[in-house]
C-alpha cells in the first residue's frame, strides 16, 4: 500500500519510516560509517562489539555502537581510531565526552553514537539491558567475531 498523503502516512507512521528509509540514500551512507567505525575499534582490539538499533525506541540517534577496552589506555585508542577514520572519511563527531578518564567515552555522531567502555563501566551501566527493546543489527563481515558479543542472548 503506497502512502502519499501526509494524513496517510500519519495514521501508518512506521510504514512511511520503512518506506524512506528503503529508498533512502543516507541509510546506506550510515551503514558505510557504521562499519568503518566497527572495523576502527576492531583494529584496536576492542571486545564485544555491539551495535543496537534505536530508531523504534528513541528519537535522539538510531544507532549505538558499544565497544569495551581491557584498560583506560586501550579505551583511549579505541575511540582515536574511531574518530581519526571517520575524520578521514568526512565525518567529524559533533561532540566527544568522557576521553580523559576514558571510563566511558562517547562519540556522538548525530544519527549513531559510540560508546566505549572500560570493561568494568560497560558491566556496570549495562547499555544492552537499559536498550532491550532495541534491535541487535548484525557485525559487518571483516569485524573479528572471536571477541565480539561476548554476551550471547
Amino acid at each position: 500500500m503506497k502512502h502519499n498523503t501526509v494524513k496517510e502516512q500519519s495514521l501508518n507512521p512506521q510504514d512511511a519510516v520503512r518506506a524512506q528509509a528503503a529508498l533512502s540514500p543516507a541509510a546506506e551512507v550510515l551503514d558505510q560509517r557504521i562499519a568503518t567505525a566497527l572495523h576502527a575499534a576492531s583494529e584496536k582490539k576492542a571486545i564485544d562489539l555491539a551495535v543496537l538499533d534505536l530508531r523504534e525506541i528513541a528519537s535522539f540517534t538510531d544507532y549505538f555502537v558499544l565497544a569495551s577496552g581491557a584498560n583506560e589506555r586501550q579505551v583511549q585508542a579505541i575511540a582515536d581510531e574511531i574518530y581519526e577514520t571517520l575524520k578521514k572519511t568526512g565525518s567529524t563527531a559533533a561532540r566527544v565526552e568522557g576521553y580523559k578518564t576514558a571510563e566511558w567515552v562517547l562519540l556522538d555522531y548525530g544519527d549513531f553514537v559510540v560508546h566505549v567502555f572500560e570493561k568494568k563501566a560497560r558491566a556496570f551501566y549495562d547499555l544492552e539491558r537499559l536498550w532491550r527493546e532495541s534491535k541487535r543489527v548484525p557485525l559487518p563481515e571483516g569485524v573479528d567475531e572471536n571477541r565480539s558479543s561476548l554476551r550471547r542472548e
